[in-house]
């Protein structure tokens, strides 16, 4: 009886065995035939811009698939994370990809709640495509900072978060269903912002349709961070992280030199942030801005009252002056590039002075 026994669970184990055999040898077929069609976690951290940028750079080129969009030839990985761990370091520090003056620009154009294209003309020629009688429709500013739809969504989100400080609710929409209702030349890429405060610290994360590695990217991290820290500064919470999560995140054909050559470059320091914001609320400053940066793009000098008020907030003072430099590079006045230079107090942006006096 024993040995009857032993002889059958040697059977069942046999069976056993055959079948874990079996099935290693199907799933050993079947990943045979499978081609690899994209990246297993594509997640990427970094502690710079320029370090995502080189990460996604060096990933649309290994495992981008062809895909022709309305724009054009492109490369796209899908379904992408981009985790900035210091929000601060937004700066590329590449020749190539160095854009700190079109980023302010843009930012500007964003925080005084405007979409017309002539403003944003002035920084970024490339935004002519887009306009529609006078205006982008799909510009940011007048989603986030006027009423749009009957409500204040920037001031909104500040309130809601000074109230229920961990509330899960804090989220700015740009892309709306609406904004398919009609064919428009552009219309947002971004779709929402949601803002956190964990740990006592603001994280952000933006979830964006589309993202043109190229051109968008740098410039969307820029001024989503900037507004990460206006509303830290708002809410008197210190900064967390910044996530960017992308849909599409592409290169366009027509980009790749400019990939290459941003990818020869190779790593760049990280010594790249930002100084800090002030503390309190950025309001003042920011007004300081925007009247410094309207003067300039009409090509008036700005009002000396205001210059002397500005310094003495010195950060908001070397955002006004660099805009100075922006200006003054369009009339080809070298030496008043050189006088603002001097009174620059942060040492960051000296790299992109230089580049334009070179």
């Amino acid at each position: 009886m024993s040995a009857r026994l032993f002889r059958d669970s040697r059977s069942v184990a046999s069976v056993g065995d055959l079948y874990q055999t079996s099935l290693a040898r199907f799933a050993a077929g079947v990943c045979s035939r499978l081609k690899h069609v994209g990246m297993k976690n594509p997640y990427f951290r970094g502690k710079t811009v320029d370090d995502l940028l080189r990460y996604v750079l060096q990933n649309v080129e290994k495992y981008g698939e062809p895909v022709k969009a309305s724009k054009g030839h492109t490369k796209e990985i899908t379904g992408v994370v981009l985790e900035l761990t210091n929000p601060r370091a937004r700066l590329s520090r590449t020749e190539s990809r160095g854009k700190l003056f079109s980023c302010i620009g843009e930012l500007c154009w964003y925080l005084k709640g405007t979409n017309r294209t002539a403003f944003i003309l002035h920084y970024i020629k490339a935004y002519k495509k887009f306009s529609e009688r006078g205006v982008v429709f799909g510009g940011y500013g007048p989603r986030l900072f006027k009423p749009w739809k009957g409500v204040l969504q920037f001031e909104n989100v500040i309130r809601l978060l000074k109230a229920r400080p961990t509330s899960r609710q804090a989220v700015l929409q740009l892309f709306d269903a609406a904004d398919l209702s009609k064919p428009h030349k552009d219309v947002p890429c971004t779709c929402t912002l949601q803002l956190l405060i964990r740990r006592s610290k603001l994280d952000v994360i933006v979830y964006m349709r589309s993202n043109d590695v190229i051109t968008g990217l740098p410039h969307d991290i820029f001024c989503f961070t900037m507004l990460q820290e206006i509303a830290a500064r708002m809410l008197s919470v210190e900064l967390g992280t910044y996530k960017h999560c992308v849909g599409s995140l592409h290169l366009y054909d027509a980009d790749v030199p400019k990939a290459k050559s941003f990818l020869a470059e190779g790593w760049q320091s990280t010594k790249s942030d930002m100084p800090p914001m002030p503390a309190g609320d950025p309001a003042a400053g920011i007004a300081l801005l925007l009247k410094a940066e309207a003067a300039m793009r009409r090509g008036t000098p700005v009002n000396k009252r205001l210059l002397r008020e500005a310094t003495k907030n010195p950060y908001w003072a070397d955002l006004i002056r660099l805009l100075q430099v922006h200006s003054y590079k369009r009339r080809n006045k070298r030496i008043l590039i050189e006088e603002v230079k001097q009174k620059m107090v942060s040492p960051v942006y000296d790299t992109y002075i230089k580049r334009i006096l070179e």
